[in-house]
């Protein structure tokens, strides 16, 4: 509909998860890095969390198309499953035949597989997207499978991939067992307003289109109604593009993203205020009331509602005073919160930095002294040649 309008290739903002989309920031680069370090070192169970929208099957596809070549992949997206359903599951996701009746012989297929995968040099990893919604005996079955390895290492990686509350479920005491198998671990928060502004323009570069389109108002707008969630931020700045084209706006201000929020309704979008479920405390000049009402009320309705504190204006104004008070601190609280991920984004990616460099390191002290080892091998079955040749000449 509006790519001609704003010379665009593409959309660039559907939701439907797209590698060649994919924003690199340094939160998602610290994701990679993590991902890709856990699967070179066949490290166990490898874990990535996010809110729901945070772009986590995207960054899981951006890795596969990298790594896929040389790997077995096998991908689970149906969690609503029992503990016996998991296993057939996998084992049709690779293609392999099931049994209606003993659990054993699937097991026994399954290793075959995985001995097979492992003579010819593949790695064999499976991927549980919505990992949240297993059941501890679901999960309990897919620990069991971390036992399939042979002498010196696991036959079967596995990725799980999940909302928050599966970090939750996670220390529980009942799934400590699983909980210890995770060897590698990374959770996606949500985006700074830096990187949605870079965010936006990336996807717009990508769709062909200038990067420019969106002023700064009106990313200002958008991040604060995304809550730094891609995915929302996606519906938005696709919504502001339509509504954009139907004006014939070619620069899309805060004007345009604040219809789309006011039709929030019809389009399934909300402020922070809706979706958290926050109430609007304030205070009424002219009737000395104090209201607590519900934001997603009616404003027929937010009318009619009974008068439920009265108050002097002293009261009022200490009222006032304190939600300021608790304003700056909410303020001041988001930019410690930023500063400090920041902090522990830094130190997460020195410290994987320098183990990485040491694993290279030792790798190739390895790799030298094989050499070494092979060139002393060789000159002692030289010299040993040479020994037999004397012995053997002395004795004729």
């Amino acid at each position: 509909m509006y790519k001609k309008f704003y010379n665009l290739n593409e959309k660039p903002f559907k939701i439907v998860p797209n590698p060649n989309f994919l924003f690199l920031s340094p939160r998602y680069e610290n994701a990679l890095t993590y991902l890709e370090y856990g699967l070179a070192e066949k490290s166990g169970f490898i874990m990535l969390t996010g809110e729901i929208g945070m772009g986590k099957t995207t960054l899981i596809r951006y890795l596969l198309n990298k790594l896929e070549s040389r790997m077995e992949v096998g991908v689970i997206l149906n969690t609503n499953v029992t503990s016996d359903q998991i296993l057939k599951l996998i084992l049709l996701e690779f293609e392999l035949p099931t049994s209606d009746v003993d659990k054993s012989k699937d097991l026994e297929t399954l290793y075959r597989f995985l001995i097979e995968q492992y003579k010819i040099g593949k790695q064999v990893i499976l991927i549980i997207d919505e990992a949240q919604n297993l059941t501890d005996e679901a999960l309990e079955e897919v620990r069991m499978l971390s036992n399939l390895q042979s002498d010196e290492e696991i036959l079967l990686q596995v990725m799980v991939v999940g909302q928050p509350e599966l970090k939750k479920r996670l220390r529980e005491p009942g799934l400590a067992q699983f909980s210890q198998r995770i060897a590698v671990s990374y959770h996606l928060s949500p985006v700074t307003r830096k990187e949605c502004y870079d965010y936006i323009a990336h996807r717009l570069k990508a769709a062909g289109g200038s990067p420019d389109i969106f002023l700064q108002d009106a990313m200002d707008m958008i991040y604060d109604n995304s809550g730094g969630i891609p995915r929302t931020i996606n519906l938005l700045c696709d919504a502001c593009l339509v509504y954009g084209f139907a004006d014939e706006i070619e620069k899309i201000g805060k004007y345009i993203v604040q219809q789309v929020i006011d039709d929030k309704e019809g389009m399934g979008i909300f402020t922070d205020s809706f979706r958290e479920g926050t109430f609007d405390h304030s205070v009424s000049a002219d009737q000395s009331t104090v209201e607590s009402v519900p934001l997603n009320e009616p404003d027929e309705k937010r009318k009619q509602l009974p008068l439920q504190v009265e108050c002097s204006e002293d009261l009022k104004k200490e009222i006032q005073r304190i939600e300021g008070k608790v304003q700056e601190l909410e303020i001041s609280a988001e930019e410690n919160k930023t500063v400090l991920e920041k902090k522990i984004d830094q130190v997460q990616k020195k410290i994987l930095g320098k183990l990485i460099r040491l694993l290279l390191a030792e790798r190739k002290q390895n790799a030298r002294l094989m050499l070494e080892y092979g060139s002393l091998k060789e000159k002692y079955r030289m010299l040993e040649k040479k020994y037999n040749a004397v012995i053997h000449s002395r004795d004729q």
